[in-house]
């Protein structure tokens, strides 16, 4: 599977840094893709914080792992978590 990864850096509640990768079909619009990376603030906690095109901007395509692409048939994206995502 061909996907598009989306380098992300999102300012968190308490000042630090988020950096994650935002991995999804290649053919998915950015729009879709700035709403999975909200999924995700809210899962960890930092909903509400801002997550426009500024801070999510396509980096390069590339073949799915294994791994990527089956969360990809479950959940539509998949999460690379860089550093500060904890």
């Amino acid at each position: 599977m061909k996907v598009a990864v989306y380098d992300t850096y999102v300012v968190k509640k308490n000042g630090a840094t988020m950096h994650f990768d935002i991995i999804v079909p290649k053919d998915q619009p950015h729009e879709k893709v700035i709403q999975y990376g909200h999924e995700y603030l809210k899962r960890v906690g930092q909903e509400g914080q801002p997550l426009t095109t500024k801070e999510c901007r396509f980096c390069h395509t590339e073949e799915a792992s294994e791994d990527v692409e089956k969360a990809i048939n479950e959940s539509g994206y998949y999460i690379y978590e860089m550093e500060g995502c904890d």
